[in-house]
């Protein structure tokens, strides 16, 4: 394989669980009655169009259909990818839901 070919298979393999990530993100939001792109804006503030979040929402289930995302996946998930400031902004919710 080129190198160059090396290069854009990492790259597609990295957007496609990205995309995961994102969807898990917005399945946990819709399982817990949250806004995914309000949730969003919180965390990133400057970004309010993005794409890849609305095509995720799309592919959501509604809550009764949904598997359980338990939050120390979605942190974990979050972690993984470098999405601390939405890792905070997943943990206030996380701690106002257990007040």
């Amino acid at each position: 394989m080129l190198q160059k070919e090396l290069e854009d298979k990492i790259i597609e393999n990295y957007q496609g669980e990205e995309k995961m990530m994102i969807l898990v993100f917005a399945q946990w939001c819709v399982n817990h009655n949250l806004e995914p792109e309000e949730m969003y804006l919180r965390a990133y503030p400057n970004q309010s169009e993005n794409q890849a979040l609305r095509e995720a929402i799309e592919l959501t289930v509604p809550k009764e259909e949904a598997g359980e995302v338990p939050d120390d996946t979605l942190l974990g998930v979050l972690s993984l990818f470098g999405n601390d400031d939405l890792a905070f902004v997943v943990t206030e919710e996380i701690n106002n839901r257990k007040k």
